[in-house]
């Protein structure tokens, strides 16, 4: 009895048994609601496949998804003066750094880096939202700053992605100088003749809004993004009316001339391909690996005869 209570039933409820499935498999679409596989979303860049629902993502998985092959270098950004107000609200300023460094593993609210974007040259800056809100701090405007002088310095074009709730308050004034500060560092690009191109997304606010994030010699959005300066219930209780539907939000601003595109996260990289190397007087770029096929002297005659026959055909 023994040998059948300790080792065949065990085994026979093994066999029989279900397999945990971990929690992190799948995740809720916040917009449909709709569950997703975790590899579909992240092959999908976060954009939900059922309604195209744009869901966060993270600084770095950002940058793999602009640079060829998900390859880049870090650009090295001055680390400013830790906690330089001594500043406490419920717990310590430091206390909150260590908190967001712990929860994100990097050290402030941007990321630069430089690379190759569909065999372009670029630098690229990112502004990571679960970092206290991607707010605009000191360590910010020094990213800002140095990705500016690395364009500058490697005569590569910069591409800016905005993700904020504005200033840092616990810097105050320090917090805010930066946007002085950052649209001095976007003037020493239009200077140098390089290409400033920001990208905004969900959400881009406050004092981002009116520096840096709306100096790009092209704006582009990602659908449904919020965008503005002040909240709309702010606005509402100012001018005592209610606001558009949609206000505030990417498509709003593109139909009211505030944005010049409003792009998919998965078709930017393409796009920003193409924007570039206009701006930058290069040529078209080419689908794939392959250089775009020459076209011989046969090949331009039928061409050519091609074209006059039609013509002809049409007369």
């Amino acid at each position: 009895m023994n040998w059948i209570t300790n080792y065949v039933r065990p085994t026979i409820n093994s066999l029989f048994s279900r397999r945990e499935v971990p929690d992190n498999l799948w995740t809720k679409c916040s917009d449909c609601g709709t569950m997703l596989f975790h590899r579909e979303l992240a092959d999908n860049l976060n954009v939900c496949t059922n309604c195209d629902h744009h869901m966060p993502i993270t600084a770095r998985d950002r940058l793999a998804s602009i640079f060829d092959g998900g390859a880049f270098v870090d650009v090295a950004v001055p680390e400013p003066v830790a906690d330089p107000l001594q500043f406490r609200d419920q717990k310590k300023y430091i206390d909150r750094i260590k908190d967001a460094r712990k929860k994100t593993g990097e050290r402030d609210a941007m990321l630069v880096a430089s690379g190759d974007m569909g065999r372009t040259g670029v630098v690229v800056a990112v502004q990571d939202f679960s970092f206290m809100g991607g707010s605009m701090s000191m360590f910010v405007g020094n990213a800002i700053v140095a990705a500016a002088e690395k364009a500058i310095e490697l005569k590569r074009p910069l591409i800016l992605f905005s993700a904020a709730g504005g200033a840092r308050m616990q810097e105050g004034i320090l917090g805010l100088m930066q946007m002085p500060r950052t649209t001095i560092a976007v003037q020493m690009l239009k200077e140098a003749g390089l290409p400033y191109i920001v990208v905004l997304t969900h959400p881009t606010t406050g004092g981002v809004t009116a520096s840096y994030a709306m100096l790009g010699d092209v704006q582009i959005a990602e659908p449904n993004a919020l965008i503005g300066f002040a909240g709309a219930r702010v606005i509402e209780q100012t001018i005592g009316e209610k606001l558009p539907e949609g206000f505030q939000r990417a498509e709003y601003l593109l139909d009211h001339g505030m944005l010049d595109r409003v792009t998919p996260r998965t078709a930017l990289k393409d796009e920003l391909v193409t924007i570039v190397r206009l701006l930058t007087g290069l040529d078209a770029p080419v689908k794939g690996d392959l250089p775009a096929p020459e076209i011989t002297s046969s090949a331009a005659d039928e061409i050519k005869s091609t074209k006059e026959a039609k013509a002809l055909s049409q007369t």
